[in-house]
Parts: structure tokens; C-alpha cells; sequence
């Protein structure tokens, strides 16, 4: 029997409970707390109060809930006393046929997590799309949980626990999340292009203009055709451009995207996921044979990370008329110029001009965004609304002191390049800190040609700072400055830095972060509204037009710009029913 929604908000105590029944590993009382809070305005409500109930739980009952489920190909599941429910996961994902080999492997790490946490190692072995993990990823995340910290460790497997009852809620409602399932697939047929040297090690990275960057264009532009969209087409800079007519000519557009470049050994959902869930859309729309009264433009952005070439938001910057030609002659580490990239890939550098966009023919940007943090998922929210994009400034910097002889300088004698930008890291961390809301980091640090019994002569370091507000990022950034002369005159030293960056906070249009909360509220999502610390496209876009943005839940953490980043496909469902609502708003 399929269960719904209006079953289990109108059923008995006794008889909710029982609709609920296996969710959770033999412990009821979780259902329970939750079914108080009836009626459920969504399913993603229901899971909302579940997990509250179980946050606001004792850690002795927190800990027992983990202690309620079986190990992975352990004793139970060889004396066949799992679950059902566990019986099924543990099959789908292959566990059931291990080889002897296997089984020992696995039986050595449920040992070695035992021992170390004290509880069984919990995974949702059917993993982020819902069809299971397999045996290597499986034993992949129990050694690098191994390494956890043990307070980390108990919400990673209180957050797995509740990924295994909405894949087990699912079952039970028939509620697949299709079109999640989709764009997951979508953005995994993507990562398959990745630039030489990354690809053969299993990682991914594209940058721009690439024989891997040329290949996904064409696979976003295929995937675009296959919607549904009137027109697709690659612009001079190489964005590929989707466009869906409106129900009326001449009504204005909404335009929407994000970026389909990568860092280096990236993840498959940065920028992607905020390419697919707009297609998605207008292919369902497409099927339906509906037209809204505005239009809608889906651009998947060539380049935002500014990898290959110092040229950060080349794609959206293009359209804001922000394209610097003088980045045409700059160079790649194989000495490749921007110009000879773009010529190659069959770009006119003389149209981009031409391809910025006039603001009066739209209503607004829109983007949607793998939250790239942990915040979501450590508070257990699918969604999350962005009132503003930090404001950043990043800098290329050059410590110059003086070489010499590790055993024979003596300490007050030194000139140490190296551990002058160690103090400046510090103070740094320090400064940003007594914000609250600012960061700072130093993200690159070398040693050219540095020798193990050499004082350092000369260190190369990154500065990036960011705050909320242009004033605060301002003060931060003034500080450190300051800071850093201060370090170079009391060590005797000479810092060369170049600004290569500095973009100003974005906050949301009131307007339109209204239609991503009112989408929410409709959908029985929670709202929760936060900054966004990482640079989005939007904030090119926020510069000519008002922009919104809207943040989905990673897994790991929240990890982004690394190969663990990931999402669930119901949360990518969640994502695509709230842009949906958007829409119908505009209708």
C-alpha cells in the first residue's frame, strides 16, 4: 500500500505510527516525537520535525539510535537477522556477495570504528541517487571516516541515518524524485570530460576552452535541444545560451545559470547543478506544451573559476559588458594565449562586445547553487535562501628577505621570508574571526626552490578576504595591510603584492528572495535564510539586474571544489519544485 500524505495526517496516533514503522532502526520514538507536530504540509516537513526530534535528543539516546543498527556485512547480515528494510540496502549495494576477501576487509574496519567511537559505522549505503553505492565506495568512506574526530563522527552518522528514512519514506510513498534523479544523471554524464593528465587519475577538471571545456559545451547544448529550448547557441566568449519564448512577443526574459568550468580535481555539482535544474524545468514545461508570459534563458557560463587564465567571471562578465581585452593576451602555463584559445575553439573576439546584455529586457537573474559549506547539512535543511553574496578582495603576493644557512644563522639574525607570512596567516585568522562573518585565508604558500637546511629567502602566498558588507570586507582587508608592512619592518623584509581581484557583496533583490521564500513556504520547506561566502555569477549579473539566489544541501560536509562534493537527489527535487514555484509566479 502506498502511503500519503493526507493518510498519515488524518490516521490514529496508534495507526501513524505504524504507517511510519520501520524508518528509523528499531526506535519508534523518533516517529513518535514528530507525529505531534500534525498536520504535515509535505513530506519534507515530516522529515524536517523527525530530525528535530532526534537533534533535540539526549546523546545517550543519539548514541543508542546508532547502536540500533546492524554493521555493514556484519554478524546479522550473516545469520540473516537484518531488517527488511536493511536486508534490502545492504543487497542493493552488493554487500550480501562479498568475496572472503571483502567480508575480512569490512569485519577489520567495523572493528578498528568500533573500537575507536564506540558505535557501528553508519553509511546510507544507497547513497546520494538512491540506487546503492557500491562495494569500493563503501569501504572508500569507512577508511577516510576512520581518520574523524569522534563529536563529527556522531552527526555524520546521525545525518546518514536520516538519509536512510527518507530513501526508506520513499518507498513507502512512491515518491521518487524523478526529476532529481534526472539532473543528477545530467551533471554525472558531464564529468565524464576532464582535462589531460586529471582524467587519466580519475579527477575532474575542466578548464576554459579545453578540448574537455569544447566537449561538455556540446553536451549542454545537445541536452538543451532535447528539452525543448526555441534556441541554443554558443556565444563569443563560449557560454552556451538556451532560450525558451515566452507566451507573448517581446515580453521580457528571466535569465538564470551558472558556470560548467571547474577547479582542479573538483566536484560534479559546482556551478552544474545550477545549469540542470533550470533545463529541467523547461523540459517539463516543454512536454506540457506551456508557455509562461516571460521568457526564460538558461546560460551555463564558460568560465567563473578563473583557472586556466587570471580572468575570474569571464562568462557573466562578458554579459555585463565587464570583458578586459587585454586578458586576450594573457597565457596558460603551456604559453597558450587567451586569443589563440578562443580562435581555436572557433570564437570571434571581435563579437564580444555584442553580447552584452541590454537589463531592460529582463525581469531579473536567478541562480541556484550547491551551498559549498556545511551549514545546511549540519542543520539538517535541504534549502537555503541567500540574502547576500560576500563581498571579495584577493590578492598575489611576494615575500623577499634573505637566504642563508639554517644551522649557522642565528634566530635573531634571520630574515625568514617564510615565517613572516606564517604570522601574517595568523593574525589573519585572528582579524577575520573578531567579525563573526568576514573570512581571510591564505590559500596558496611556497617556497621557491626552498632546501630543507635553508632559511627562507622568498615566499609566494595568496590573500583572500571576504565580508558580507563592502565596508567590513574594506576594514578587514585595511587591517591586514596594515598588518603585513607592519611584519616586513620589523623582520626586515619586502612584500611585492598585486590585487587581482576585488568584486563587491551582492546582496538579494528583496523582491526576488520573497518569491524563493514564498516558494519554500508553499512547499512545506523550512525557511532558513543565510550569506553566501563563496563568489557566484550572480554577483556579475547583480551589478545591471536584481538577482537571488538559492542554495541546495551538500553531503560530506558540505564539501565543495573537491571529488567528495555531492547532493542528494531528493534535495536536487526539493531545488527544482522551488525554482518551479518561481516560475508560476512570474505566470
Amino acid at each position: 500500500m502506498t502511503l500519503s500524505l493526507e493518510q498519515l495526517n488524518t490516521a490514529s496516533p496508534q495507526e501513524a505510527m505504524q504507517l511510519l514503522d520501520g524508518l528509523y532502526e528499531h526506535s519508534p520514538w523518533i516517529a513518535e516525537g514528530a507525529l505531534k507536530h500534525r498536520p504535515f504540509a509535505s513530506w519534507a516537513h515530516l522529515k524536517h520535525c523527525m530530525a528535530l526530534v532526534l537533534k533535540d535528543a539526549s546523546r545517550d539516546a543519539q548514541v543508542s539510535l546508532i547502536r540500533a543498527h546492524p554493521e555493514l556485512a556484519g554478524k546479522a547480515m550473516v545469520r540473516k537477522e537484518l531488517t527488511a528494510e536493511s536486508t534490502n540496502e545492504q543487497s542493493k549495494a552488493g554487500l550480501t556477495e562479498c568475496s572472503p576477501a571483502e567480508f575480512e576487509k569490512i569485519q577489520s574496519l567495523n572493528a578498528a570504528y568500533n573500537q575507536k567511537f564506540g558505535w557501528p559505522f553508519i553509511l546510507a549505503v544507497r547513497g546520494p541517487r538512491g540506487l546503492g553505492l557500491n562495494k569500493h565506495q563503501i569501504m572508500a568512506t569507512f577508511e577516510r571516516r576512520l581518520n574523524g574526530h569522534p563529536d563529527f563522527e556522531l552527526q555524520e552518522c546521525l545525518r546518514n541515518i536520516h538519509r536512510i528514512a527518507e530513501i526508506r519514506l520513499n518507498d513507502k510513498t512512491n515518491c521518487h524524485p524523478l526529476q532529481g534523479q534526472q539532473v543528477w544523471d545530467w551533471q554525472e554524464d558531464l564529468s565524464q570530460y576532464s582535462d589531460p593528465g586529471f582524467k587519466e587519475a580519475g579527477q575532474l577538471t575542466v578548464t576554459y576552452l579545453t578540448d574537455a571545456h569544447m566537449a561538455c559545451s556540446q553536451s549542454i547544448q545537445s541536452t538543451m535541444k532535447l528539452a525543448g529550448f526555441d534556441e541554443v547557441y554558443v556565444d563569443a566568449v563560449g557560454n552556451v545560451v538556451g532560450r525558451y519564448h515566452p507566451s507573448v512577443t517581446g515580453a521580457k526574459y528571466l535569465m538564470t545559470g551558472s558556470h560548467f568550468d571547474t577547479v582542479r580535481n573538483g566536484g560534479k555539482h559546482d556551478g552544474r547543478l545550477g545549469i540542470y535544474v533550470p533545463i529541467a524545468c523547461v523540459q517539463k514545461l516543454a512536454q506540457a506544451k506551456q508557455r509562461l508570459p516571460i521568457g526564460l534563458e538558461v546560460v551555463a557560463f564558460a568560465e567563473e573559476e578563473g583557472q586556466r587564465y587570471k580572468a575570474t567571471f569571464l562568462g557573466s562578465g562578458a554579459l555585463v559588458g565587464q570583458f578586459n581585452p587585454d586578458w586576450l593576451s594573457q597565457t596558460d602555463a603551456n604559453g597558450i594565449s587567451m586569443r589563440d584559445a578562443m580562435k581555436k575553439a572557433g570564437l570571434n573576439e571581435n563579437e564580444i562586445p555584442n553580447i552584452q546584455r541590454k537589463p531592460a529586457d529582463y525581469v531579473g537573474f536567478v541562480e541556484v547553487h550547491i551551498e559549498q559549506g556545511p551549514v545546511l547539512n549540519e542543520m539538517n535543511l535541504p534549502l537555503g535562501i541567500v540574502s547576500s553574496i560576500n563581498g571579495s578582495v584577493r590578492y598575489v603576493c611576494e615575500m623577499v628577505g634573505m637566504a642563508s644557512h639554517a644551522g649557522t644563522t642565528p634566530m635573531d639574525r634571520r630574515r625568514d621570508a617564510a615565517c613572516a607570512v606564517a604570522e601574517l596567516a595568523l593574525y589573519m585568522e585572528k582579524r577575520a574571526a573578531a567579525d563573526g562573518d568576514s573570512v581571510a585565508t591564505i590559500g596558496q604558500l611556497q617556497v621557491p626552490n626552498g632546501s630543507i637546511n635553508v632559511v627562507p629567502g622568498k615566499c609566494t602566498f595568496s590573500m583572500d578576504m571576504r565580508a558580507p558588507l563592502d565596508p567590513q570586507r574594506d576594514a578587514l582587508e585595511k587591517d591586514v595591510l596594515n598588518a603585513l608592512d607592519e611584519i616586513c619592518n620589523r623582520r626586515g623584509l619586502v612584500c611585492h603584492r598585486e590585487a587581482t581581484l576585488r568584486a563587491p557583496a551582492a546582496p538579494s533583490a528583496p523582491e526576488w528572495q520573497a518569491r524563493w521564500e514564498n516558494a519554500l513556504k508553499d512547499m512545506g520547506v523550512p525557511r532558513f535564510v543565510m550569506p553566501s561566502g563563496a563568489g557566484h555569477d550572480a554577483m556579475k549579473l547583480h551589478e545591471v539586474m536584481p538577482q537571488a539566489m538559492l542554495f541546495v544541501r551538500g553531503e560530506n560536509s558540505g564539501i565543495s571544489h573537491n571529488p567528495l562534493e555531492s547532493s542528494t537527489t531528493d534535495d536536487m527535487q526539493l531545488c527544482i519544485d522551488a525554482f518551479e514555484h518561481v516560475l508560476h509566479q512570474l505566470a
